[in-house]
This record gives C-alpha cells, structure tokens and sequence, in this order.
C-alpha cells in the first residue's frame, strides 16, 4: 500500500451538524459534554488546562481517523490530535472543536524473528515496551510509560536508551499518516520521504500518525534503578562528567530537587537537596554494574536501588490521578561544571512553589552519530538536555512560578540555544524555530505546504506552512 483515499468529503453540512450525526458517523464512540465520560475523556495529563471540545471521537482505525480529519476540515472545526494526552501546552484538547483520540487505537504485531514491529499509535510507551520485552526486545522511548507512542515518536523520543540505540525516531522504518485531504499515506525512506522527515521530529504538522513500523533492539535484562545521592556542587558536577565519560551502553535522567517523602528515604533528608538518578545500563548486568560504581562513590548513597532487572520494569507505576501544574522550560546546555552545578543547586531555594527541580539528561553516543540533516530533530550534537520546572497549586500564582523559571532558564543558558519540541509548553513562535535551528525550520514549512497548506494540523507547535502567517 502506498497511497489509499479512506474517506472522502462529508455529506453532513456544516450548520447541520449535531451529536446525532457525530454519532451516526463513529457508531456511538463519540463523547460530549451531555456524557458522563465527558470531564474524565476531556482531561490531560498536565493540570491547568480547562478546554471544552465539542466532542471527542474514539477513532477504531484509520478509516475513523480519516472521517474525523474530514469532519473538521468540512465544518471549519479546530482539531486536536490526542495519544496519551501528555501535551503540556495543551494541545491534546480544544477549545469548541473536535478531539481526535486514538486512545483505543492499540493493535500490535512483533515479528521476533526480523526485530520489527507495527504498532498503532494509541498503545502506550509503558504498553509497547511490556509487550516487546516478552520476546527480549525493545525500543527506546521517554521517562513516562503512560505517553502515546503518537505523540512522543513524532517530536523524536529520548530516554532510557538514547546514548545505546539513539531517538525512537531512530527506530522508526515507516508509517502510515493521514494527511489533512484525507490520504493514507504510507511514508518510508523511500515512498513520500520528505514526509517521513518530516514526522520524525516534526511533530504532529503533518498529519494524524495511525500506525508506526519500529525495528527493536535485544535489550532484556539490564543493570539500573534509582540511586540517591546528596547534592552538592561536586556531586552535581561529577555525576554529569561520569555520564559524559560511560559507555554509550549507559543513558540515565538526573534530577536535583528537594527529596521528596518517598518511604525508602529517611525522614531526615525529606525536603534536603538530593541527585535523584534513574539509570539504565543496556549491556550485562556484571558490566553495569562496574560502570555504575563510580557514580555509587560520589558520596554515600541516601538510597540505592541500581540492581538487575528487566527492562520493561524501569517504568515507574503510573499515578493515576497525578495532574501536576506546572511552569517549565526545556533547553541545551554544553557542560555541567561546578559553577553552573552551583546554581543549578541554589536556585530551588528562591523558589516559591511546592516542588521545584532541575532535570538533566547526558546525550551523545548512538543519537549524535546520526548526521543533523537526517531527521526533522536537529539537536544531534547537543551535550546535555535540561528540563527547569516550578509545580504550583494556584491559578493566580502562574505569573510569579513564570518568573522564576525563566530566571532561571537565563542563569544557566549557554551556547546552544535549542529546544526539545516534546517539552515545549506555550511559549510562542521564537522557541518554536528554537527546536528547529539551521536549514530544518525552511524545509519543514516547505513540506508543510506540501501535505497541509491550509493548516488544518495547527493545535500544536505549529509550523505554518510557507504562504500563511502565524
């Protein structure tokens, strides 16, 4: 299959269109604001966000999500595109428009033997990754098990295997999209290849993601977990220099923040400064665990859990009820040093909200090997990404946990002025171009014009396409 019409223009006019016809259409899998599944079907996974769609559609399959693309571009209606509702800027959900969910969209096919897997872009990180391990195989994709895999591979992936197998978007061999004229289109390396650069990295400009063909890697059991230690300036400084200097085979994320009141932790260093760590050692478990013990001797370990384990169990549980509310920023730093690790240290302090952290994850190996001009992620020799956040209860305090986050983002910014577009929150066109530096920001707009020159895909980081404004 290279390019297959689904759907065509609805028949439904657009001042005659009613949640009778909606349900009509997708045989009752319509949720609106008359349902009781309406505030839970509505609700993202970041707090805050108070959108009202006027209906959300549980797309089955492609087909669906081509008669939902339609139905929006036929009524003039704004479309969100929703996988595991992760979006922290909101964008899983709208205002008065229509909410495509591929929620239900689930179906996976492993082929043990070749390595590959197709994957509708519903399931789960944690799904997938569970399902995968089985056989002794996975893919790398973020920190949270609960992400879509639509969402989290369009803007690039990096998590627990970034430095040993590169991006998810590394192990991406193709797709199936439905473009904004409501194609089925199939993209590879070579069938609408400038789409399948575009997707990888891009984000959801292009189109609604349905199915995902990933090659997986042997990755079964592994050496890592959490380890807590003390933060100081030299522990901040010398854990990012061992991560920098580790096998390719170790990835991790590093958090500096108050210790939260986890029962493994003593009561005395609850709300102390600490270096919480999860790391992975994707190799023999003997070998992690000599790779490990550097970091082990920084300073004595308020709580060490590194250990052999499978892969899939590196997820931490979902909490189901979590909706944290945050002000964050996402950026590139080129060195941890003990300067910078000093404010990376001292700036918690001066924050008014109830949890404030720095998160930072050591790149390279597999993903910097990767030429830039290869995918629409072009932070290929980006050092080391960090994550700045504030979470906060009320409303009315945003502007000042705002504040401080940028404060902050300026008291470490150095040479590399990038951005992770899966971070991004609501901050504007110049940190939009900011995840797309050099030639990639030209060329996706180009592509843009190409699949979606009306920008019906616009509830997003939004690329406009090269004749429309912003």
């Amino acid at each position: 299959m290279k390019t297959k019409k689904v759907f065509t223009a609805l028949d439904t006019e657009p001042a005659s269109l009613s949640t009778s016809d909606l349900r009509a259409l997708f045989n009752g899998r319509v949720i609106t604001p008359d349902d009781s599944r309406y505030e839970q079907a509505r609700a993202t996974f970041y707090g805050g966000i108070d959108r009202r769609p006027m209906a959300i559609i549980k797309v089955a399959d492609a087909g669906d999500a081509a008669r939902v693309v339609s139905l929006a571009r036929e009524n003039g209606l704004e479309l969100a595109v929703r996988a595991g509702g992760h979006s922290s800027a909101g964008h899983s959900v709208t205002e008065g428009g229509v909410v495509l969910g591929l929620g239900d969209m689930k179906k996976l096919e492993i082929d043990a033997e070749k390595r590959t897997a197709w994957v509708e872009t519903g399931m789960t990180a944690g799904e997938f990754t569970t399902a995968a391990g089985a056989h002794g195989l996975a893919v790398g994709f973020g920190d949270t098990g609960s992400v879509g895999l639509g969402g989290i591979t369009l803007g690039g992936g990096v998590g627990y295997l970034v430095r040993k197998y590169g991006l998810t978007i590394d192990s991406l061999l193709a797709a199936e999209v439905v473009t904004a004229d409501g194609q089925l289109l199939y993209a590879d390396d070579s069938s609408h290849a400038d789409l399948f650069w575009a997707i990888r990295g891009g984000g959801g400009n292009f189109g609604v993601a349905t199915r995902f063909k990933f090659q997986l890697h042997d990755v079964n059991q592994v050496y890592g977990g959490m380890l807590f230690l003390p933060a100081t300036a030299d522990v901040i400084a010398s854990f990012i220099g061992e991560a920098d200097s580790a096998p390719d085979e170790l990835s991790g994320i590093v958090n500096i923040m108050p210790a939260p009141p986890m029962p493994f932790l003593s009561p005395e260093h609850h709300g102390r400064m600490v270096v919480w760590a999860i790391m992975v050692y994707a190799g023999d478990p003997a070998k992690g665990e000599q790779v490990l013990a550097p970091f082990r001797k920084l300073a004595a370990p308020l709580a060490d859990m590194l250990k052999p384990m499978s892969y899939p169990e590196i997820y931490l549980p979902d909490e189901g009820g979590y909706h944290p509310v945050a002000a964050a920023r996402t950026m590139f730093l080129d060195r941890v040093d003990r300067p910078v690790a000093e404010t990376i240290l001292d700036r918690p302090g001066s924050s008014t909200a109830m949890m404030a952290v720095n998160q930072l994850r050591v790149l390279g190996g597999a993903m910097a090997r990767v030429p830039v001009d290869a995918t629409a992620f072009a932070h290929r020799n980006s050092r080391i990404m960090a994550n700045l956040a504030a979470l906060y209860e009320k409303p009315e305090d945003k502007s000042v946990h705002e504040a401080w986050v940028s404060e902050f983002q300026s008291a470490i910014e150095q040479s590399d002025k990038g951005a992770y577009v899966n971070f991004l929150g609501d901050e504007g066109e110049a940190r939009v171009r900011a995840a797309y530096p050099g030639s990639a920001w030209k060329r996706l707009q180009e592509i843009k014009s190409r699949y979606d020159p009306d920008n019906l895909f616009c509830l997003n980081q939004n690329i406009p396409p090269l004749n429309q404004n912003r």
